[in-house]
């Protein structure tokens, strides 16, 4: 069962997130959860997971973000990218609902060609973690982006809750359609 936990504090976000069992130790949540948090980001080259952005010298920086961790206890890299899909579509569907078209390519967001979000998967020894950013001041990013401020969104923290939310229920939908599956006999 997926755990999820709104943080009232403000963390700055800078990889060192992407440890297994972080949520536990920070936060007290056991065994699978998503978590989301205010605070600014600051993640530079040497401690980058995507080894595009590392090879290419983009560091990244926002001075306000929403920030989504989720960590699954399976090591399965490419389960947690569909994972990861799944908390991007989850965001761009609560946005929808609030009337905000956004246009998502791969696990990111752009709206009029500025970019909302940044996310990582990745595995750890014992578990695969996803951090999701969505921009909610753009000052002094390195590259053109958007923010949540922009698009008049002014409840962080319920949106930040139907996210989460809505997470949790896609992944439940797909619990139960494998278990509801019927499945197939050889005649042999």
């Amino acid at each position: 069962m997926m755990k999820t936990l709104l943080l009232r504090d403000e963390i700055r976000y800078d990889a060192s997130q992407l440890r297994p069992h972080w949520i536990y130790r920070q936060h007290g949540l056991l065994g699978d959860a998503i978590v989301a948090f205010f605070g600014p980001a600051q993640v530079d080259t040497d401690k980058m997971m995507d080894l595009k952005d590392i090879r290419e010298k983009e560091a990244i920086y926002s001075p306000r973000m929403l920030h989504f961790i989720a960590e699954h206890f399976d090591t399965d890299l490419e389960k947690a990218i569909y994972r990861q899909f799944i908390l991007t579509m989850a965001i761009k569907e609560e946005l929808e609902l609030r009337e905000i078209q956004l246009q998502r390519i791969g696990d990111d967001l752009y709206r009029d060609r500025g970019k909302l979000s940044v996310s990582i998967a990745t595995s750890t020894v014992v578990s695969t973690i996803i951090h999701t950013g969505i921009n909610v001041e753009t000052e002094g990013t390195p590259v053109k982006t958007i923010g949540l401020k922009e698009m008049g969104i002014t409840d962080l923290p319920s949106f930040a809750e139907y996210v989460m939310l809505r997470y949790k229920r896609e992944l439940e939908r797909i619990y139960e359609a494998r278990c509801k599956a019927r499945g197939i006999f050889s005649d042999i």
